[in-house]
């Protein structure tokens, strides 16, 4: 009986677990849709951006405009590394963190100095119990990311390269393909990488002034690129989530399965050692 009453513990308690990862799996499947709609509506902005500033780099515009330097050699680098301020997302934020200390490992073997600027709850938890030093560290960014938060976040190290503090940027984030694709990915945010050089050939009209418009536009490229991959590694994270929750929620009724096929035979068992008690006791009388 005591071990009948373990197995029907162990049967609830299980159902526990599946009906809560079947409840997290059912809530990472709408936020997941939100968010999978702020990245489609975020990527033809981005996408355009990327085509105008990405034929914008000659020599005279580098020299008027920091933002547009290519340094000759590259002796100090940041690296941008976005995870989530939760777990129960399988290898998410894992897979994220190994890309950027591989990123680092990288970088360091090649002489150049690195710094690390960290985003998420996870990647902070990572790298301060390893003892690396963190130059900014953000937890404040949520399901729901902003163009202000972008900024927040871009805009200190956009003017450190600016000023020559830093040589390149480097940004490591979830690519977000589908729900069951989110593989980590790093960007080379900065120097801006052309498409093709601006050419005496080329004629632009402008209007207000095209002083006016680069001064804008340079920072808002490299701010939406920020923001879009915030946008992507949300809908990157709860697809994680999705799937992780559902890979529990099937286990959990696998093991359910077991458990009650034991439970019934060890009680099919008890009955028949009853039954054969009672007919041995009834012939004994008679």
């Amino acid at each position: 009986m005591a071990g009948d009453r373990d197995v029907k513990r162990r049967i609830k308690s299980v159902e526990n677990t599946r009906q809560i990862t079947r409840t997290m799996e059912l809530v990472a499947t709408s936020k997941m849709k939100r968010a999978t709609d702020r990245v489609h509506a975020a990527r033809p902005y981005a996408d355009a951006l990327h085509e105008i500033v990405g034929g914008l780099y000659s020599p005279g515009l580098a020299d008027k405009y920091p933002i547009l330097r290519r340094p000759e050699e590259v002796r100090r680098a940041a690296i941008l590394l976005l995870t989530a301020n939760r777990g129960l997302c399988g290898g998410f934020n894992a897979n994220l963190i190994k890309k950027a200390r591989l990123l680092m490992d990288d970088l360091r073997g090649q002489g150049i100095e690195a710094e690390l600027h960290v985003a998420g709850k996870k990647g902070i938890a990572y790298f301060r119990f390893r003892g690396e030093e963190m130059f900014s560290q953000r937890t404040d960014i949520g399901d729901h990311p902003t163009v202000e938060d972008a900024e927040s976040l871009v805009g200190p190290i956009r003017d450190r390269f600016e000023r020559g503090e830093i040589d390149a940027v480097h940004l490591v984030s979830s690519k977000f393909r589908s729900a069951m694709s989110t593989p980590p990915h790093t960007r080379d945010l900065l120097p801006i990488q052309a498409e093709g050089e601006a050419s005496s050939a080329d004629v632009y009209i402008l209007s207000p002034s095209g002083d006016m418009i680069l001064d804008r536009i340079l920072p808002a490229y490299i701010r939406n690129a920020v923001y879009t991959a915030l946008v992507e590694n949300a809908a990157a994270e709860q697809g994680a989530r999705r799937t992780a929750m559902k890979s529990a929620t099937d286990n959990a009724g696998e093991v359910l399965e077991h458990l009650k096929r034991s439970y019934n035979r060890a009680r099919q068992g008890q009955i028949t050692q009853e039954i054969a008690e009672i007919v041995g006791g009834s012939a004994a009388l008679e």
